[in-house]
């Protein structure tokens, strides 16, 4: 009973300290959307960064600007800058880090609000990285704040990162920092990714995903005489063909026992991500007709996401031997294969420490039971599992993950809020313990 009253006792200590910098998480999250940290191509994070350093500097937090030089993206004029704050509390214990992606993706169209406005309208902002995911890392930064205001000898350490292109695969940021042993188990041991899956689930991972690139190749003849040539893009069509026939019926029959959401998800599926065959598009201004030539080469990128109990070469092998049934049945059939990337599927053991306290957090702070999800796509725990072998990682954040991407991109305030108490709450399990 003791044990139970000294824990209820700091749930509410930090319910009352977060409530009371409910304005401060308002303003840390609009400041951070009207930075617009648009990837491609990767503008202002040198300026994200900066502004995450001098911010956490405030509460104590040691502080490392560090560019991924060389990686993909990375150049002079936008240049793949991540930000890691590390504070150590008054005696040894577990490190607990909140990782959180600095980019947004394009605007697109349909907006009624600015997208990097920060505009606050019936208890939610709006802006593009409002929901993916600004706002989780504000409500971050807050959880851990509060937390360190209350009990500044704690045992341990908390850090708190700002990392490049998780929307271009992560590479100049979380892959990066892993490669350099930043998220190495010595060094960390619990990880939380507050992206966008709604606030009472906890996100345990993720399927696989391999992308890859197919091109077929043939003649080039006039168009007046086809049968001079060979149509590189009538040979693509014969690969979409058996794909429909034999390879979208057979990804709809493998079905998975991890918890993807959405339903739809919990099966195989591939997405012809891009096609494009013959001549090239013509620039805007363009007024002309194009020429007589029948296309000697056409190119299809895939976009395959497979099962924890799918293996990488049997996914790879799958497409292979599609191609290579087309090559039998066609005369003159050429085709190039390139796996461009591929990544397996990962997943948290229910049982994990860090899923276990934000389980405990989300009952407490919310009054409800936690759901365990998986993602449908990738995020940056494929790297710190894969690269840092780091397993004591998950998900968790407010948002709803459905309006990522979309026009009129926006976080709840009172879900910002929700979510920091069950992450100060989780903060304050994995390093004071349950005693």
């Amino acid at each position: 009973m003791m044990e139970s009253a000294d824990i209820l006792e700091r749930q509410e200590s930090l319910t009352r300290e977060i409530a009371s910098r409910r304005d401060e998480l308002v303003a840390l999250t609009q400041d951070l959307i009207r930075i617009p940290t648009l990837n491609p191509p990767g503008d202002f994070y040198r300026d994200i960064c900066e502004y995450l350093a001098r911010r956490l500097e405030k509460s104590g937090f040691d502080v490392k600007l560090l560019r991924a030089e060389g990686t993909p993206g990375d150049s002079e004029r936008h240049p793949r800058w991540n930000v890691i704050c590390r504070r150590e509390g008054g005696r040894s214990g577990p490190c607990v880090h909140f990782n959180s992606h600095i980019d947004v993706v394009s605007t697109g169209a349909g907006w009624t609000f600015d997208p990097f406005a920060g505009t606050v309208s019936d208890g939610k902002i709006y802006g593009r990285g409002a929901c993916d995911m600004k706002g989780g890392l504000a409500a971050s930064i807050v959880a851990a704040e509060a937390f360190v205001a209350l009990w500044p000898e704690y045992p341990g350490a908390i850090e708190i990162s700002g990392t490049a292109d998780e929307e271009t695969g992560g590479y100049g940021g979380v892959a990066w920092l892993a490669g350099q042993g930043y998220f190495s188990p010595e060094r960390v041991q619990h990880v939380i990714i507050p992206e966008p899956l709604n606030k009472d689930r906890i996100c345990l991972g993720h399927r696989g995903v391999m992308w890859a690139e197919i091109k077929t190749h043939g003649r080039i003849a006039h168009g007046s005489m086809p049968f001079l040539g060979d149509c590189a893009v009538r040979h693509m069509g014969a690969v979409i063909a058996e794909m429909e026939t034999s390879l979208f019926p057979a990804l709809a029959k493998k079905h998975t026992a991890m918890p993807v959401v959405p339903d739809g998800a919990r099966q195989s599926t591939m997405n012809i991500n891009s096609l494009h065959g013959g001549q090239a598009e013509p620039d805007p201004d363009f007024t002309g007709f194009p020429s007589a030539c029948v296309p000697d080469e056409a190119r299809m990128i895939i976009d395959r996401r497979y099962l924890i109990e799918e293996q990488a070469e049997e996914v790879r092998e799958e497409i292979i031997s599609l191609l290579e049934r087309v090559k039998a049945e066609r005369t003159g059939f050429r085709y190039d294969f390139e796996e461009l990337w591929q990544v397996s599927p990962t997943m948290t053991s229910v049982d994990a420490p860090v899923v276990k306290a934000v389980e405990r957090g989300i009952r407490s702070a919310l009054a409800c039971d936690p759901v365990h999800v998986v993602s449908p796509g990738t995020y940056d725990q494929k790297h710190i599992d894969r690269i840092g072998r780091l397993k004591d990682c998950i998900a968790y954040g407010p948002g709803i993950l459905d309006l990522a991407h979309q026009p009129d991109e926006y976080v709840g305030i009172d879900d910002m809020v929700d979510s920091a108490r069950v992450m100060a709450f989780a903060l304050d399990d994995l390093l004071h313990g349950r005693a």
